[in-house]
């Protein structure tokens, strides 16, 4: 069998993996078993992923980051360094809580700033972006941007992540939008 993915040699990618073709997996990360990596992504140094997590195609997670068991990120999400991804809302070292994991979704092409944390059970919608050291308590919208502890919305960003103005149009590509009531939808 021939490995299409990069594997640095002080990783460690458990039995039981699915490694998509053209990732590249840096300096002492741990990919846990029954673990799913995409196709075309950057997994950083010190990056711990699993069990049992799913992480899409073209995802870029940066250093020190954990993606427990329940987390999935659909294509092209960016994780920023050091940010977490929490899996109990009330943990205590001495309560066993595995059972109580909720699940994590965060949409297509979602960015994550550094720092930040994503409290378990919320979802992340499509091209969302959460600036650096918000605290995520609740689902975010479509092309939302959300800063702060908790996590408010304080605008909206295309697809290519810059910020709309109230036309709703993108400055880098002139694509337009419209507002509905799950969020941000592109025009056609």
């Amino acid at each position: 069998m021939t490995k299409d993915f990069y594997c640095h040699p002080s990783a460690v990618v458990d039995d039981g993996c699915t490694i998509g073709a053209g990732t590249k997996i840096w300096h002492f990360a741990h990919i846990l078993g029954g673990t799913r990596i995409g196709a075309r992504c950057v997994i950083a140094q010190n990056v711990m992923i699993g069990p049992n997590a799913v992480v899409g195609d073209g995802c870029k997670v940066q250093n020190n980051v954990s993606i427990y068991e329940g987390v999935t990120l659909e294509d092209d999400v960016f994780c920023g360094p050091s940010m977490v991804f929490t899996n109990v809302l009330y943990p205590r070292a001495h309560v066993n809580r595995r059972a109580e994991f909720l699940p994590t979704l965060v949409r297509k092409g979602a960015t994550i700033g550094a720092n930040a944390t994503i409290v378990c059970g919320t979802t992340l919608g499509r091209y969302a972006m959460v600036g650096a050291g918000a605290v995520v308590t609740r689902d975010v919208q479509d092309h939302a941007l959300v800063i702060g502890a908790p996590a408010r919305r304080i605008g909206w960003v295309s697809r290519s992540g810059d910020r709309l103005g109230d036309d709703l149009v993108c400055p880098r590509t002139a694509e337009r939008y419209r507002l509905d009531g799950a969020g941000l939808r592109l025009l056609d």
